[in-house]
């Protein structure tokens, strides 16, 4: 889920139009497989993913095709890299496949897609104490390879894209209802202000390649452990960013996980304690950043069919209180560690 892009307008109607069943077929056929023309459309709204069925009873496969100007191929090529690294430190992510010259990112036609193997799951159990240790030492190592280098094509999870941004498209597209406009331009100063307390508390800070949208949904649980899928939105930001999705509920209950949590991650990367200062200013931009990209992706019509309350009143509503909220938890106490 990415807001930024290269040159988009926004304007997204026709930017799978090409896309039919028969040219994803000839695409994934011109690398040398054989499909069966089974395809199953598997829970993606950005870019448009399905499991294909190979002939013969072979093992499906995953299709990724990517959304046209989101990324440009060296930021795509960036992110594969960094999950074949990730792969060959057994570490247990879902890297995409090579075709016969070696390319992870193809082309065909006007389309650019990725090949994966197909691989089953399910979710996390996030109250099961061994699970969060699990999945925190495998966060810990993709940290621990991800601050070896730094992104030279992928941005950073900022201020200014994750919020100011997102809200500066949602005002001038009118998406705000115009009872709520005066509320939410005032609400939106002191969260800026805010947030920016947060990373003063939080001090110096590293900032790392990381998964970037590391929430349970990406995490596919088998009998032997996680597998960590989608790294799409990897990004350079702090740690907190890959833990804090797995930490909701009350302040006592968020403890006891983090607590989970960190006794695997410690085991591989050193946590900094000043990041616990981000943890609600972080869940505070994925909000914003969250309903900007809805509205960046309004005119594509599988999201008005996929999220239909989010043009309504009762959404915006409900929006503002939350973001409210996310005041007053800014002004709590960081989580003890």
């Amino acid at each position: 889920m990415s807001f930024s892009e290269e040159g988009s307008s926004g304007k997204d109607e026709h930017a799978f139009a090409t896309l039919t069943p028969d040219a994803m077929l000839d695409a994934i056929e011109s690398t040398g497989v054989v499909c069966s023309g089974q395809f199953l459309a598997l829970n993606s709204y950005e870019n448009r993913v399905y499991q294909v069925g190979m002939e013969e009873g072979g093992p499906p496969l995953v299709s990724k095709f990517y959304r046209p100007k989101r990324w440009g191929d060296q930021a795509i090529l960036e992110e594969h890299q960094f999950t074949l690294d990730l792969a060959e430190q057994e570490i247990p992510v879902i890297a995409p496949l090579s075709n016969a010259e070696g390319d992870t990112l193809l082309h065909y036609d006007s389309c650019r897609f990725t090949l994966y193997p197909c691989k089953g799951g399910r979710a996390p159990e996030l109250d099961n104490p061994d699970q969060l240790e699990q999945l925190g030492r495998f966060i810990g190592r993709i940290h621990l390879l991800g601050a070896t280098r730094s992104f030279q094509y992928r941005p950073g999870i900022d201020i200014e894209s994750y919020l100011r941004e997102p809200s500066q498209y949602l005002l001038e597209h009118e998406f705000i209802p115009d009872h709520l406009l005066a509320a939410y331009e005032s609400l939106l100063k002191d969260l800026v202000t805010r947030i920016e307390d947060c990373y003063a508390r939080a001090g110096s800070v590293s900032h790392i390649r990381l998964h970037g949208d590391c929430h349970p949904g990406n995490i596919l649980w088998r009998d032997d452990g996680p597998q960590i899928v989608d790294f799409d939105d990897a990004r350079t930001g702090p740690a907190m960013q890959d833990l804090w999705m797995f930490l909701s509920g009350d302040r006592g209950y968020m403890n006891e996980r983090l607590a989970d949590l960190l006794e695997g991650y410690t085991q591989f990367y050193d946590f900094n304690p000043s990041e616990l200062h981000l943890l609600e200013a972080l869940r505070t931009l994925r909000l914003v950043h969250y309903a900007g990209w809805l509205a960046r992706r309004w005119d594509d019509p599988a999201f008005p069919q996929a999220f239909p309350w989010f043009d309504t009143t009762r959404f915006w509503e409900e929006h503002i209180l939350t973001l409210r909220e996310q005041l007053a938890r800014m002004d709590e106490p960081a989580l003890i560690w």
